[in-house]
């Protein structure tokens, strides 16, 4: 069999990539779905878009490499994490709209459960805070508010799932519900140091157990996908930045990655031990090898929303480009920022604030600002806060990072790749294959049915594609940040 078929659900797009055994892309096929707002802060996806987006390209992506279903040796998964579905299990309709994992509606209900005094219980068990960004949350939402939601899912006619679960039910016929431990523990409902879903979690956010998915190993043959007749094993489900971890071979405590996306995730893998940050960052599930084995690695993890998103905000609300593609050329058509600052806090701040309440915002404007000035200060911006996110991991991990492993659209950016070694002063590397998250799912799967052998051929196949080096003085970039902290700082606490 000559490839593994990697399913990326991203939260803008669906796409399906066919890997070789060099973990080189064979083929890729990808397509947009629509984005909802049916309030502010309120951001949500229709869940048969999903799946239509996502069962399209499969199909696409086998016509394009013209091959046939029993040329693919196994499926991975990857997803957009904490994205929140419900389903009814005798008909495999959703219920209602996927609450989306930038939402911010249940910031209320996390108040709430702060004031109680629960937020030590759920950061204890999880590794998580208690933030609107997480599945629970709004698994509790679409129960509270969708008419007779709670009293069928505890007749057990319900089922939620991260987006991970909804499309191995589709996949499988509505056969199989689960998720692995990736996408668990990003739930507040999973205790990640047991590695079970948690009683005392459920009772607090009043969900019955009878909703959830079991709980399977990353990497293993969990059901079957039929593919024009044939059937084949979905064996590797790592929630996206998990993926992406993986699929940079940073496979030892000690090495990190930054994926810039929609946000930007910063992963740092610490073994066998789930790391308490001081900081405000997340301890999280990297990945389980099949059970029995207790084989859970862990990752300390920083969250940005908003990253790649201000680029679309830059082409979709303002209009000042017409692609993506345009940014950095725009952006590169001043020589800095005119001192303007825009902190993209769209759905809140992430990681190290976790502030709900916070909005975006963009400062020191002149009447000499352009929107060659505006397109800069977005591109800083995603720097930035993985600088920010990249200092508290330091701290937390006590380590001194030696270089950052980067991927996701942006890093074609290389505006954006340089000015991020600069702030950081240490080399940024992109590999030579960008589609580092889908490579990520597809050898998990791989792995788990031998089309490769083990790690050692993961961290063999890794290539550096280009190092970017600091330039920038340490001053420079000092005061560069200590401006934008100043920004941030006015951004907080607005809505």
């Amino acid at each position: 069999m000559a490839f593994v078929l990697a399913l990326d659900q991203g939260t803008t797009s669906s796409r399906a990539i066919l890997f070789d055994r060099a973990g080189s892309v064979h083929a890729v096929a990808q397509r947009e779905f629509a984005q909802l707002f049916p309030q502010p802060s309120w951001v949500e996806h229709d869940p048969m878009e999903i799946w239509a987006s996502q069962s399209g390209v499969m199909a696409e992506v086998l016509a394009k490499a013209a091959i046939a279903a029993t040329d693919v040796a196994a499926i991975g998964i990857t997803n957009q994490r904490e994205t929140t579905i419900l389903w009814e299990r005798a008909t495999g309709r959703p219920i209602a709209n996927a609450i989306v994992w930038q939402d911010r509606r249940t910031a209320p209900l996390c108040d709430a459960l702060r004031a109680a005094g629960h937020e030590a219980t759920f950061t204890r068990k999880t590794g998580l805070v208690l933030d609107a960004y997480f599945s629970g949350t709004k698994l509790k939402w679409l129960l509270d508010h969708v008419a007779q939601a709670r009293s069928r899912a505890e007749r057990g006619e319900l089922a939620f799932g991260t987006v991970d679960s909804w499309l191995i039910w589709n996949l499988s016929g509505g056969t199989t519900h689960v998720t692995d431990p990736s996408n668990a523990s990003r739930t507040l409902l999973f205790d990640i140091h047991r590695g079970e879903w948690d009683d005392e979690l459920l009772g607090l956010l009043d969900v019955p157990r009878a909703v959830l998915p079991e709980v399977v190993a990353s990497s293993g043959v969990c059901a079957h996908a039929t593919l024009g007749g044939t059937a084949v094993p979905i064996a590797g489900i790592a929630g996206d930045q998990q993926a992406a971890l993986f699929g940079q071979a940073c496979l030892e405590p000690g090495l990190a990655k930054n994926t810039y996306g929609t946000g930007c995730f910063l992963l740092l893998n610490t073994g066998r031990t789930a790391v308490e940050s001081k900081n405000h960052l997340l301890s999280t599930v990297a990945w389980e090898f099949p059970k029995g084995t207790r084989n859970i690695v862990y990752a300390l993890e920083g969250s940005v929303f908003i990253a790649g998103a201000v680029v679309q905000w830059l082409r979709d609300g303002l209009k000042i480009i017409r692609s993506a593609a345009e940014v950095e050329a725009l952006a590169a058509s001043v020589p800095d920022n005119g001192g303007i600052y825009l902190v993209p806090a769209f759905a809140g701040l992430g990681a190290p604030h976790w502030d709900a309440y916070a909005r975006g915002a963009i400062l020191g404007l002149t009447r000499g600002a352009t929107g060659a000035h505006l397109a800069r200060a977005a591109l800083e911006a995603i720097a930035f806060q993985s600088a920010e996110v990249l200092r508290a991991m330091e701290a937390d991990a006590e380590l001194k990072l030696t270089e950052l492993r980067v991927d996701g659209g942006a890093t074609t950016n290389n505006l954006l790749m340089q000015f991020q070694a600069d702030l950081l002063g240490v080399p940024v590397v992109r590999p030579k294959v960008a589609e580092t998250t889908a490579l990520g799912a597809a050898y998990l799967a791989g792995l788990a049915v031998g089309y490769w052998r083990d790690t050692g051929d993961v961290a063999a196949n890794w290539q550096v594609g280009r190092r970017f080096e600091p330039a920038m003085s340490r001053d420079r970039a000092a005061a560069l940040t200590a401006d934008w902290d100043k920004a941030v700082a006015r951004s907080k606490a607005w809505a």
